[in-house]
């Protein structure tokens, strides 16, 4: 330590500041290991063990289900938190945009295709809502270079609903909450459709327009092109000198420095 303080050119000029959004030099130093890619990974990891209480003991037990309807809820919960924390704080990082799509998709198929299994929830709910989401991943993928579609009411509504559902689905209810379950699925499942084709819709619409930006800005550049070509060739340009004025002109100039040194001696 040099003991300057942080104002005199040995200082390290950076106030530590309390509370509030972190500064621009707390971005620059945003690395893997911010609390937002930490609880995507811990999500990640709740995966496998979600899938072990839920399936434990045949996958019966309410004890069990409880645990693991403890253990989903934590990982829905942990969805909301990570992504606010990332854009808050500036803490986006490349690994943090690959691990939370995959992190959601991967707790909600896991549940999904467990509750099948055990023959909680029909096939088709669970094949329609994972291919809704992995061809909306893949879209994603297909517009990416023309802009991005932001995240609308529907689709957060969506997302509420298919967590609510499943995660009445994995606790085991009876009775009028049995019921309820199936109604707030059937809303999940709709809502799911919905969001779905309309995000198509707007990902169709974005690809025309960038492409045609792009048409227009390569018309406007050919036509940049042409104008600059059509001046060049319009400037006139000097044709070659005749035969023999050179040699001329070398004669001429020759004689007038000989009158000029002839005069300045007289």
């Amino acid at each position: 330590m040099t003991g300057a303080p942080a104002s005199t050119p040995g200082g390290s000029g950076a106030t530590p500041v309390r509370g509030g959004k972190l500064g621009a030099a707390a971005v620059d130093q945003a690395s893997l290991w911010n609390i937002a890619n930490l609880l995507t990974m811990a999500r990640l990891v709740l995966v496998p063990g979600f899938v072990v209480l839920l399936l434990h003991n045949g996958g019966y037990d309410p004890a069990w289900r409880s645990f693991a309807w403890a253990a989903f809820a934590i990982a829905m919960i942990t969805d909301l938190f990570d992504g606010h924390l990332a854009r808050t704080y500036n803490l986006v990082t490349d690994f943090g945009k690959i691990a939370d799509p995959i992190a959601d998709k991967a707790i909600m198929g896991a549940a999904l295709i467990c509750l099948s299994y055990l023959g909680d929830l029909p096939w088709w709910v669970t094949g329609v809502i994972l291919f809704r989401e992995l061809g909306i991943t893949l879209m994603r993928f297909w517009v990416i270079r023309h802009g991005v579609i932001p995240a609308s009411r529907g689709g957060k509504l969506k997302t509420l609903a298919q967590g609510t559902a499943v995660g009445m689905y994995v606790l085991a209810l009876t009775g009028p909450l049995a019921t309820l379950r199936f109604w707030v699925m059937a809303v999940a499942v709709v809502l799911t459709v919905v969001t779905g084709l309309d995000y198509v819709r707007q990902a169709v619409v974005l690809r025309r327009q960038g492409l045609a930006a792009e048409r227009a800005a390569e018309g406007r550049e050919g036509a940049s092109r042409a104008s600059v070509e059509g001046a060049s060739k319009s400037t006139p340009q000097a044709g070659p000198e005749p035969e023999g004025a050179s040699e001329e002109a070398d004669t001429i100039a020759g004689a007038a420095s000989v009158r000029g040194a002839a005069e300045s001696e007289r």
